[in-house]
């Protein structure tokens, strides 16, 4: 697994197939970010048929199907889209594509998994909710630092539980390498990638709901900056946030493409959660200066201090429940609303932030 650029973090898990071969058949398009590995893999663990693959450039198909060989290449998005056999399109297109690519997919009477962040506009999301609503279709976002992370998804666990009562305070840290060489163009234009709170942002705010059972939250202050990346004038290399839910819980953030060197990954994620009752620390690529091996928890409560190493220990649930979501039309892996909620506070975020120097 590639552990040291983000943009190449494909976790791999153990097969948990939820349907038999032949019952769910998905196809792969817009292979802008390499979080599409991740993505395919989740869903051929949890059992579905990659059938076919299209990108504009076919370096990116070639690379696909070497690791994907089952993957047909096709000759375009129509013809996939045209496909009654496939019934999910994944894709990681460049961001602010990935709304109106969605748009054409669900008009196409499939459902759509997007890679985060689902959309860098509020004219996007609009969109997107008019299209859900009219066909029925889905657009679900691979939020991977919290569904693609065992640490995270046992840490959802404990929390479902009450081992640490009510959560009244959510603090997220997600740092990544830049590994400025290796990105795409696109990767620095700011129309384009939205932002670092639109973007990988994205992943703090949807945590920050589901851990705390939120509905809605309030921005109350956003910053950005560039401090260290001047040769790159669009990119934001820091952001932070404070967010109030709709419940009480309250949210603090940071975001930054700093991480240095040394670090043995390419971000050293973590996520702190309180509650009335306890806490949980989630060290989730890497314990520093400890244990290289990430998905590390730590629980405190009334029962005394635990510590979980969970590598292996907990696999993947939400691919294989968003295939059966997909099957039956339920919403077990993540709500609809979920989606559109992360989606829409990570644009306010990014849309009403002060930039600081």
């Amino acid at each position: 697994m590639q552990t040291k650029d983000g943009m190449n973090y494909a976790p791999q898990g153990k097969p948990n197939p939820v349907v038999k071969p032949g019952e769910f058949a998905f196809a792969a398009v817009a292979l802008d970010h390499g979080h599409i590995y991740g993505m395919t893999n989740g869903l051929i663990e949890a059992g579905a048929d990659l059938v076919a693959v299209y990108d504009r450039d076919p370096a990116k198909v070639e690379a696909f199907i070497k690791k994907f060989p089952q993957a047909k290449p096709a000759a375009s998005e129509e013809e996939i889209l045209n496909n009654p056999a496939i019934k999910l399109v994944a894709a990681a297109a460049v961001p602010n594509e990935r709304g109106a690519l969605g748009v054409r997919v669900m008009k196409a009477g499939k459902d759509y998994f997007t890679d985060k962040t689902p959309f860098t506009t509020l004219e996007q999301l609009e969109a997107a909710k008019q299209t859900v609503k009219e066909t029925g279709r889905k657009y679900m976002v691979y939020y991977s630092e919290r569904l693609h992370v065992e640490s995270a998804i046992f840490a959802g666990q404990l929390v479902q539980q009450g081992a640490i009562g009510r959560v009244v305070q959510v603090m997220g840290w997600g740092p990544h390498r830049l590994n400025a060489p290796s990105r795409p163009e696109w990767f620095f234009q700011h129309e384009k990638y939205g932002g670092i709170l639109c973007d990988i942002g994205s992943h703090q705010i949807e945590q920050f709901l589901f851990y705390t059972g939120a509905k809605d939250a309030q921005v109350v202050s956003s910053r950005i900056a560039n401090y260290n990346n001047k040769d790159y004038p669009e990119l934001e290399d820091f952001g932070d946030a404070t967010l109030v839910a709709d419940n009480g819980a309250t949210f603090y953030f940071r975001v930054d493409w700093l991480t240095p060197d040394g670090l043995g990954t390419w971000g050293d994620g973590r996520t702190i959660i309180l509650g009335t009752e306890g806490y949980i620390e989630i060290r989730k690529y890497i314990d520093i200066a400890r244990d290289p091996q990430g998905d590390q928890l730590y629980l405190v409560n009334q029962e005394g201090e635990k510590h979980f190493s969970l590598k292996g220990q907990v696999g993947y649930p939400y691919f294989g429940q968003l295939i059966l979501d997909c099957i039956n039309r339920t919403e077990n892996a993540m709500t609809q609303e979920h989606a559109f909620k992360a989606a829409e506070l990570c644009i306010k975020a990014q849309m009403q932030a002060i930039r600081v120097e």
